[in-house]
C-alpha cells in the first residue's frame, strides 16, 4: 500500500477510494500495524521500562487558555531527560500536553497533528474543538492494550473554542474517557500537588500574565512534593513550557519569557518558601 509510483506513476487504489475523512481509519483498513496501539510487545517480567512525561498543568482566562509542562523525564528513581519537552501545538487553535510513557506519547501526538491535517484537506475546513477532543479520544482507547503493560498516555487537550470564543481543558483517562476541566486542570505524578495550588489561586477574572504565572507557581509546589517532576533549573537554564492559545492562535512563550516568570517566582519563594496565601474567606 506504500505510496510508490516510480513503475507506474500512479498511486495504489488506497488512496483513490472514497472513505473516512480520518487518517487513522485509512490506516486500520489499509495498514493497521502501523498504529501504535496494534503493536505487540515481547513476553517480559514485571513491568516495562520506559522513559515517563509527568506533569502538565492548564488554567483558562478570559479570552484563551494557558498550557504548561514542566521538563523531567523520569524512568524508574532515574532522570532519564532533564528538558524534554512535553507541550505540543496540535493545530492553530489547540494543543496537547503529554503525561505518561514519553515515547508513546510523542508519536500519538505527531498522529493527531496529522489526523487533524488530514481532516482540513478532505473536508475543506477544521474540526470543531469537541471534535478535536473526540478524534483524540479515540487514539488513546486504541492504546488500551499498551496501557495495561504499563505503557499508558495520558494527555491535557486544551484549545481556543472559535464558536464559543472561550478557552476549553479536556482531560482523559487510559481508557480513551473524556471529561472536560473548568477553570483548571493537571495530570500526570505531581498533578495532585499542582491541583492543590491552583484550586487555592484560580480566579476567573486572571489576566493573560496571572494566568501563566500560576502555571508556573502550580509547576513549582508539584516540584515541591513529588521527585518525578521538575522545577525551574537555573543552573541549566531549564524552564517550563508555557504555551498561550487565544482568537489569534497558538503561542508559544520565549525562553526569554519564561524564565522571567520562573525568576520571580523563585525570588518570591525565597521569602515565602511554601508560595503565595491565598485569603481564608
Amino acid at each position: 500500500m506504500e505510496a510508490i509510483t516510480r513503475s507506474t506513476g500512479r498511486l495504489p487504489a488506497a488512496f483513490l477510494t472514497p472513505g473516512s475523512s480520518s487518517f487513522v481509519d485509512f490506516l486500520s483498513e489499509h495498514q493497521p500495524e502501523m498504529l501504535p496501539g496494534n503493536r505487540r510487545l515481547p513476553p517480559v517480567q514485571g513491568a516495562v521500562q520506559a522513559p515517563h512525561g509527568t506533569t502538565i498543568v492548564a488554567s483558562t482566562f478570559p479570552g484563551g487558555v494557558v498550557l504548561a509542562g514542566d521538563r523531567r523525564a523520569t524512568m524508574g528513581n532515574v532522570i532519564a531527560q532533564r528538558d524534554i519537552e512535553k507541550v505540543f501545538p496540535a493545530d492553530e487553535h489547540s494543543a496537547v500536553g503529554i503525561a505518561g510513557t514519553a515515547g508513546l506519547a510523542v508519536e500519538m501526538v505527531k498522529l493527531f497533528q496529522l489526523e487533524l491535517e488530514h481532516f482540513e484537506k478532505v473536508e475543506g475546513a477544521q474540526l470543531s474543538l469537541e471534535g478535536k477532543a473526540n478524534r483524540l479520544s479515540t487514539m488513546i482507547r486504541s492504546n488500551l492494550g499498551m496501557a495495561m503493560q504499563g505503557l499508558a498516555v495520558v494527555p491535557l487537550f486544551v484549545g481556543f473554542d472559535v464558536d464559543r470564543e472561550r478557552g476549553r481543558i479536556f482531560s482523559y483517562d487510559v481508557t480513551g474517557g473524556r471529561s472536560e476541566e473548568h477553570g483548571f486542570a493537571a495530570t500526570g505524578s505531581g498533578s495532585t500537588f499542582a491541583r492543590g495550588s491552583m484550586k487555592k489561586l484560580y480566579r476567573d477574572d486572571l489576566t493573560e500574565e496571572q494566568a501563566t504565572t500560576l502555571v508556573v507557581q502550580a509547576l513549582y509546589d508539584a516540584a515541591d512534593d513529588d521527585s518525578a517532576t521538575g522545577g525551574p533549573d537555573v543552573a541549566r537554564r531549564i524552564y517550563p513550557i508555557v504555551t498561550v492559545i487565544t482568537d489569534d492562535g497558538f503561542r508559544r512563550l520565549t525562553e526569554e519569557q519564561t524564565s522571567d516568570i520562573a525568576r520571580a517566582v523563585l525570588d518570591r519563594r525565597m521569602e515565602q518558601p511554601d508560595g503565595p496565601r491565598a485569603s481564608l474567606l
